[in-house]
This record gives structure tokens, sequence and C-alpha cells, in this order.
């Protein structure tokens, strides 16, 4: 039998060769042993797998019998998933507001991975380019990338905003549209199960009429899948909308090109009075040329980028064409989708003035500044037309900077590094590494910026509050915490052991994070890859050998799970072995589990 890692990369390839394929019997790869050992892959290492849902069913304690439970119930459909538990986290937007967050189950979310890898080979190769969110090898940079490099020469920016995106997905709509490509009753049922789960909030039970549970493995994967008709829907308008005039280069443009390249032929070929004259003819000229607007202005182009529910056209036409554009993607999310277009968060913005997407402002150049550039170093007009990204500072910085509270305003406008007290518990590395963390996380999101090199000055604020912070726990001043903490070379860092020996934290620089490259950096729209061979999780535990006492004689064989390594003291026998193995799960026998958990 072959595995179904290899199933599903055939699936994928099929699915980028024939984007119009139907596929059907594919519930039966959930019944498959092997693909809830690469769903625990996936899942065990993540910062959740030991977070608890509305029980206390958690990534501890995965094993051959747990999976042939699932496969049992999925087999004769009386799977039933848990209600999530809902809580609710802080908007990093910086509002009071609150984002709801339901968390299943370990059990739900190893079925949920097994699903969305399933629906992942078949509509990851389908998706168009413009979408970047909840994608393999794609990203917010990748996205905001593409919008640099195409929307050069937009007029206009149409900023889309769908009211309450994810909690308002109609089921049926969604159903609908996942069985027009896939086949299987059996599967469309499962993921029915899965969005009229429920949820938990205070232990009261409640029902779920439409949305996807934010939170949920497979949740993002059927958004994009519902917000897939409407990157068609935008492409069938471009198609439409776009035009091309049949001289694109105006004509006063072109002849006075032509005559600039006629005497440049003969200025070469000419000597003494007569190539003065003409070199004199030649820079007044090209003068002229670079004042001069080069495309005409009756072409008309529309530019679509989406990341999740945000998206952003950049439009070359007038307002009214914008005017009509929302009017249109209005009506399609409402009568399509079931959803509706806020009317006063989609915004109408001309280029010339910054729209907000991604945490980024967009807006682009009206700039005749003349620099010398390219092949033989000609003057042009670089950045003419160009779209620039810069970092909002009035907006997304201050208000990173006033809601940790480091620093505050004084009556004349200016900033003022404090010590935050929050932090004064933690230990100095701990500190330190705090608003590196923080800093280096700023500076590599906003790398893309024009105006990168402003963040000095947010890198001067946190690195004076962490000395203010220092200070404050060791009740001295600034001067004695770096006095304390220099090393032979001038800077302060924190000292800290290691197996080599002692080394030193130092405070990051913004600097540090200019030409980063991104993880995600390759764009890639083709089948999704898989790997074919066993992983080492499914050959510990079909080794049948206990890892603490090395009996291979037990009934039952179980992952023992952590969710950090760091957080073991060493003194126990098992946590020796893990330490030892570097390695936040351990394959133990039915008896050594229950006497872990008994210590």
């Amino acid at each position: 039998m072959k595995p179904t890692m290899e199933i599903l990369a055939r699936i994928s390839k099929n699915s980028l060769e024939n984007k119009e394929e139907i596929f059907t019997k594919l519930y039966r790869y959930l019944l498959r042993p092997d693909i809830y050992f690469a769903a625990y892959k996936n899942l065990y290492a993540n910062k959740g797998a030991a977070t608890k849902g509305a029980t206390d069913d958690t990534a501890d304690g995965f094993s051959e019998a747990k999976i042939a439970k699932i496969i049992q119930k999925l087999a004769d459909e009386t799977y039933q998933p848990t209600p999530v538990r809902r809580t609710y986290i802080q908007k990093k937007n910086g509002s009071k507001k609150k984002r709801p967050l339901g968390i299943p189950t370990f059990t739900d979310k190893l079925v949920q991975e097994a699903l969305r890898m399933v629906l992942e080979a078949v509509y990851e190769p389908v998706f168009l380019p413009v979408s970047h969110g909840f994608r393999p090898n794609r990203s917010c940079h990748t996205a905001l990338k593409s919008l640099k490099r195409e929307f050069n020469g937009a007029r206009w920016f149409v900023e889309g905003d769908i009211k309450g995106c994810f909690d308002n997905i109609d089921h049926q709509v969604l159903a609908g549209l996942i069985h027009s490509k896939i086949k299987d009753a059996r599967i469309i049922k499962l993921i029915y199960k899965f969005l009229k789960a429920g949820y938990l909030e205070d232990w009261q039970y409640h029902k779920t009429y439409s949305g996807t549970p934010q939170g949920g493995i497979i949740s993002p994967l059927l958004a994009n899948i519902y917000l897939h008709e409407l990157d068609k829907f935008v492409m069938k308008l471009k198609g439409e909308f776009d035009t091309r005039c049949k001289e694109p280069i105006r004509t006063e443009y072109r002849l006075l090109s032509n005559e600039i390249q006629n005497l440049s032929y003969h200025i070469g070929r000419a000597d003494g009075i007569e190539k003065e004259r003409m070199l004199a003819e030649y820079r007044q000229k090209r003068k002229l040329m670079l004042k001069m607007p080069c495309t005409a202005q009756t072409s008309k182009c529309i530019k679509y980028i989406r990341y999740a529910d945000d998206f952003i056209l950049g439009v070359k036409g007038s307002k009214n064409d914008c005017v009509w554009l929302k009017e249109q993607l209005s009506k399609f999310i409402a009568g399509t989708l079931k959803m509706e277009l806020s009317a006063d968060k989609t915004l109408i913005t001309h280029s010339s003035q910054s729209a907000r997407f991604l945490g980024y402002d967009v807006r682009v150049r009206r700039n005749g500044i003349i620099k010398r550039g390219g092949p033989g170093r000609k003057t042009k007009r670089t950045l003419n037309n160009s779209c620039e990204l810069a970092v909002p500072f009035n907006d997304k910085i201050h208000k990173f900077i006033f809601a940790n509270k480091i620093a505050v305003q004084k009556d004349d406008g200016t900033l003022f590094p404090v010590h935050r007290a929050s932090l004064l518990r933690l230990t100095d590395l701990e500190i330190v590494s705090a608003y590196n963390a923080e800093l280096r996380g700023i500076c590599n999101y906003y790398g893309l910026a024009s105006n990168f090199y402003k963040l000095c000055y947010l890198a001067y604020l946190m690195e004076y509050s962490c000395l203010k912070t220092l200070a404050s726990k060791h009740k001295c001043t600034i001067s004695k915490v770096v006095a304390m903490f220099k090393d032979g070379g001038g800077k302060w860092g924190i000292p800290y052991k290691t197996k080599t020996g002692i080394k030193r934290c130092y405070f990051a620089k913004y600097a540090d994070c200019i030409g980063k490259s991104d993880p995600s950096d390759v764009v890639c729209n083709a089948a999704v890859m898989y790997g074919y061979s066993r992983n080492a999780l499914e050959k510990r535990l079909k080794a049948k050998v206990c890892e603490l006492c090395g009996t291979t004689e037990s009934d039952c064989y179980e992952i023992h799970h952590v969710n950090k390594l760091k957080n073991l003291k060493g003194k126990q026998s098992w946590e020796i072995v893990m330490i030892a193995k570097r390695r936040k799960t351990l394959v133990v026998c039915r008896k050594c589990h229950i006497a872990i958990h008994n210590q």
C-alpha cells in the first residue's frame, strides 16, 4: 500500500495540471494510520499542543491505540467533534477590543490536521497567485512585495473590508463550494460537524450558526476556499475593465525620444564646434524629455492583492471607476458570499495619499527627482510613479510604545523613555531578551519600508527603557548598570553561561535586521510537496520499546509530551532522559506513563 503522503502529492499534481478536475473518494485517506502520524508531527511542537480545550485531552498520551479509535469512529461515522473552548485574546492593533479564540481538543486537532492535508492537496494548486494568507511559502511579506512590484503607477486605491468575515461565513454556501470540487458526501458531512460543533463559554454551551472558529486548524483553509470565489470574481472584473490604448507611449514623448537617439548617433561622428552645438541641443531635449509624461493616460488597469480577509485594489482609472468597482464588489459579496462589505471602512483613496494594508502605509510617489542609475548611468526619474511602503509611526509605532509603557509623551510632544514595572520580576537576561524580541519583531516586519531608518529612534527609546528597567531592578543609576555589564570593547551586555564558556546577550540594534531574507520569499503556486518516508515518531512508536525502562512486553506504548524542555528540572529519571535526548516527546509504556503523571 502506497504511503498516504505520496498519494496526496499525486492528487496535488493532478489538481495543478487540471484545475477543473473533480475529486471523489477522498474520505478513505482519513482512515489510514500514517496520515495521523504526519498530523501529530505537525502539531506536537506547537505552543498550543499542551493547551486544553473543553476536556483534558492534549498532545500527551498519543498512541497507536488512539489512532485506531479515531479511525474506527470515522469509519462508522460516529465521530463527533467536541465543542471548542472559547477564550478571548487582545487584538494586536492596539485597540481595547478582544478577539474570540476557539480552542479544540487535541483529538479534534489531529482529525482537522489530517482533513486539512487532504483538502490542501486539492485546493492549494487551484488558488490564485493574488492570495497570500495562510498558504504554504507565502506570508505578509510576499503580499507586500507583490504590491510594491505591481502597483506602480496606480492612481487610486480601494481598501476592502468585510464585516466580521470569519464569523459570518455561511455554512451552506461553503458546503456548496466544496461540493462543486469534491464529490464525497462523507467529507462534506465531517466538515459540517466541525462547523456545527458549537463552543463553550464560561462552561455554557452555545450553538454555531455561521462562521469558522478562529483557532481551529482547518478554519484558515476553509476561509481561503470561501474567499477564492472573491478572487475569481475580481479577476473576471479585471478582464472586463482592463483596456490598453493603441499607442501606450505618448506621441510627443516618442517623437522627442527619436530625435534624441538621432542626435546621439551624429554626436559620435562629429567634432569641433558642430559637436558642441549638438551636445547642447541633446542636453536641452533630454531635460525637456525628463519633464514630459511618458505613457498615455487613456489605458485602464486593475491590480489586486488579498491576505486572508484584507484586500486592496490598485486602479489606473478615474474615481468613478473605483465607485463602480466598489458597487460590484458589494453586490457580489452580499449576493454570492452572503456577507457584507463595510461601506465606512472600504475606502477609496487617491494614490498620492496613504492607504493602509497589512500595517503598512502604501502610496504612489509623484517625484520628478532625476538621478543617475541603470545601464550607462543615464539620468532618469527613478522614483516617479513607484509604489512606496512606509512605517506608520504616528499610528502603529506610537501605539506600541504607549501600550507597552516604553515611553511617555512630554508637553512639547517629545517622547521620554521610562522603566517597565511589569518586567522587574524577571532576571537581567530575560529583561534584555524581552526587549530584543520586541525590537527584532518590529524591525523584521517593517524591513520593506522606505523609511525603515527612522526605527533607530524606536531602538534608542527601547534601549534606554531597558537600561532604566535594569537600573530600577538593581536600585541604581543607568551609568552604574552600563559599568556593571560592560565588556572589554565598550559595549554592554548580560553575561550568561554556556557549555563553551561565558557569552553575552547584547541589546539588539535596529540595523541588524536590514537585508535579512524572509523565510517565505519563495512564491510558489505549484503542487504541495509531501515527504514519502516514515517519520521518526512513527518509527519510535512502532518499535514498541519503552525509551524509559526499555521494556518490549507492554500492550500499549504512548507518547509523553511536554510543552517546553526548559521547564524540566532534571530531577526525575524521565526528565533526565528527555533533556539528554533534547526532545519534547518520549515513547513510554503504559506503566511508565502512569508513573510519570503520578510523580
